[in-house]
């Protein structure tokens, strides 16, 4: 079986229609859920990018696989369930982000990346960049790299333009080269030359080149990798348009930044002016309503490419032996509690994502509330696709989903646990949170603050306004999930490096 992934970058998990959003429309992403199961309880292993990817690709918690905050790249002798698949005779194939090693903000200043978007869009450099890929890389056969957000993009995506819409170019560049600090605006790049037109047309080259057999009997797996909605969200033409920010309403907990600003764990973080304005960042209402209505023309601009995307496998006589998966690294607070984007808090915003699979032959059709983590990808990916465990990646520590896919209503997991470190040396930051998400519940707990914490109920308060911790009826309750947790983590921590025989 071929196996179809796409990936969005800072997708919440309620920006679909099918989802209940009823202002944004995804008839695509709606088409797709109605023909696989949708997971309404799906969560991060990590709600930052670089983490979360590492963890998708190779089914390890972040303590695990090294990347424990954006920054930092994925050491290349970490096993990707990708590299598996090429071992197993896939053809591995990106189009679009990768991000699994850093693109902006680096720890080290002697650190280097494939990735890094300044020197793709150095002239000086480029052509290093290009030719210094190497291949495969984490197991992609075949890279259409795109690095960057919105229209502050490079990578292979640059030559693409420059033979496009080369006078784009240098308001690219000239962008790039001061610190831009909006979170959306309307951009002078025109649809048909924006990053996701770019993914799009790479998927659709080799859906097109594979079906006239130019990769002989080989399966296939195409990772389609958008970058956006991730901030700063610019989509192009039309989409910029087609949801006005006087038709979006806030949530409601949107005044809540007044008690978010008293919380013990977030308190010193909004008193950061960084922190404040590109992570956590403390929003009005008006810079929210057109945050929120550009997302989601950028969302709407992602499910026509999807749509087309999908349109291709029904027309090369695909779409039967493709499992098609769809997801996000995370989410975005979206005005939840008066804030916008992510960053280290206990709130559902960022942490749940959207999550579709469609397995022909497998999945039946449905929704499910069943608990899911993004670290389950690859081993369900790979326990499907028949690969024996013994070729598989070592450690993986998600679970196969399978049964879900199956029967909706059948449960695989009793909780998910979500870890998050910032390090942020300039800033002389060093944050350490861990989640955890049961059924009913979410407990979040954070270093260096002993006796307190987050606890909500996932049913009764889904806003996110009562914090249960303090509450005498919830102790024992409160007690139960924290050892819980505490297990929970025991069992996640990295057990690197291996213990080796000694001769």
């Amino acid at each position: 079986m071929n196996v179809l992934f796409i990936i969005t970058d800072q997708h919440r998990a309620d920006h679909m229609s099918c989802a209940g959003n009823l202002v944004l429309k995804t008839p695509n992403l709606d088409r797709l859920a109605s023909e696989g199961v949708r997971f309404t309880s799906a969560y991060v292993a990590n709600p930052i990018c670089m983490p979360n990817r590492a963890s998708i690709f190779t089914g390890l918690y972040p303590n695990m696989h090294g990347v424990r905050t954006a920054g930092m790249n994925l050491p290349v002798n970490v096993p990707t369930f990708t590299e598996t698949l090429r071992k197993n005779g896939y053809h591995t194939v990106v189009a679009g982000k990768i991000h699994l090693q850093f693109s902006t903000r680096r720890l080290v200043d002697s650190a280097r990346s494939a990735e890094s978007v300044g020197h793709w869009l150095s002239e000086k450099y480029r052509d290093k960049m290009k030719e210094g890929l190497p291949l495969p890389y984490y197991g992609f056969e075949e890279v259409n790299m795109v690095v960057g957000h919105g229209d502050l993009c490079a990578g292979h995506y640059l030559d693409w333009l420059e033979e496009k819409g080369p006078q784009y170019v240098p308001i690219i560049r000239e962008k790039m080269a001061r610190f831009f600090n909006k979170v959306s605006y309307k951009t002078e790049v025109p649809e048909e030359l924006f990053p996701t037109s770019y993914v799009e047309e790479k998927a659709l080259s080799f859906l097109e080149k594979y079906s006239k057999g130019e990769y002989g009997d080989k399966p296939f797996f195409l990772n389609v990798s958008y970058p956006d909605p991730h901030h700063p969200v610019c989509p192009p033409g039309e989409y910029f348009d087609m949801y006005k920010p006087e038709d979006i309403e806030l949530p409601s907990s949107f005044d809540d930044i007044e008690n978010v600003k008293n919380h013990a764990f977030l308190k010193p973080l909004l008193n950061n002016p960084f922190f404040r304005g590109m992570i956590l960042r403390i929003t009005n209402e008006k810079e929210a309503k057109d945050f929120i209505s550009a997302t989601y023309g950028s969302v709407a601009m992602i499910d026509h490419s999807i749509g087309n995307i999908l349109a291709a496998l029904d027309k090369y006589e695909l779409s039967k032996n493709t499992m098609v998966i769809y997801t996000s690294d995370h989410g975005d607070l979206m005005g939840d509690h008066g804030m916008i984007l992510k960053g280290p808090c206990p709130f559902n915003g960022i942490l749940n994502v959207p999550f579709i699979w469609k397995v022909p032959g497998i999945s039946k059709r449905g929704i499910t509330n069943s608990l899911a983590s993004s670290i389950d990808i690859p081993k369900t990916i790979l326990n499907l696709l028949g690969i024996a465990q013994n070729e598989q990646p070592p450690d993986m520590q998600g679970v196969d989903l399978t049964p879900v896919l199956k029967d909706p209503n059948e449960k695989v997991r009793d909780s998910c646990l979500v870890e998050h470190d910032e390090e942020l040396e300039q800033f002389k930051i060093k944050l350490r949170v861990r989640h955890l998400i049961t059924e009913k519940f979410k407990l979040t707990l954070y270093n260096e603050l002993p006796g307190y914490g987050d606890l909500f109920d996932r049913k009764e308060d889904p806003l996110e306004l009562t914090n249960l911790w303090f509450d005498e009826k919830y102790k024992d309750i409160k007690n139960a999930l924290i050892e819980q947790l505490f297990h929970e983590n025991l069992n996640a921590q990295s057990r690197y490096p291996k213990r080796l025989a000694m001769s």
